[in-house]
């Protein structure tokens, strides 16, 4: 679901319980206020959680958003309903991810989009999953996203 109204915000200064499922969350926009121009935004959600499909036990990702508004700007309370939707949900690291990305895509219709999800280790390996809408765009200042790999104890 998508609310794009701005003067319909439904979550933004209001209680709002967490959503049941990523489908069932509400992903609300408010108008870029600097429309044509070309800038980056950028969410990071260090402690973003989710469940292995297969045994229910927690996952973990730092996950990093980065996107060039176009029209309209994700509204920020509404995108960490839509994260924290994924504390109950069970599916892979490359579908939360990849699905994240999507959502957000089709929400805003960005310029441009991408999301880094550097998730944990389980089972001794980490799983770093990138998804972005194509290019980055001419004339973008795009900084690393800042999360170093994975060392271990050292």
């Amino acid at each position: 679901m998508t609310n794009s109204d701005p003067s319909g915000l439904t979550q933004l200064g209001h209680a709002s319980a967490l959503p049941s499922s990523p489908e069932a969350a509400t992903l609300e926009t408010v108008p870029n206020p600097h429309p044509g121009t070309l800038y980056v935004a950028r969410f990071a959600a260090p402690e973003f959680t989710s469940l292995c499909p297969v045994t229910g036990q927690p996952d973990f990702a730092h996950l990093v958003i980065d996107y060039v508004p176009g029209a309209t700007l994700v509204e920020s309370k509404s995108l960490k309903l839509f994260l924290g939707s994924f504390r109950n949900h069970g599916a892979f690291h490359e579908d939360c991810t990849v699905y994240i990305g999507k959502r957000l895509a089709e929400a805003l219709k960005p310029v441009w989009l991408r999301i880094g999800g550097y998730w944990y280790p389980r089972g001794g390996i980490p799983i770093d999953v990138f998804y972005q809408t194509g290019p980055v765009p001419d004339g973008v200042w795009l900084p690393d996203q800042g999360v170093p790999p994975y060392r271990g104890r050292g």
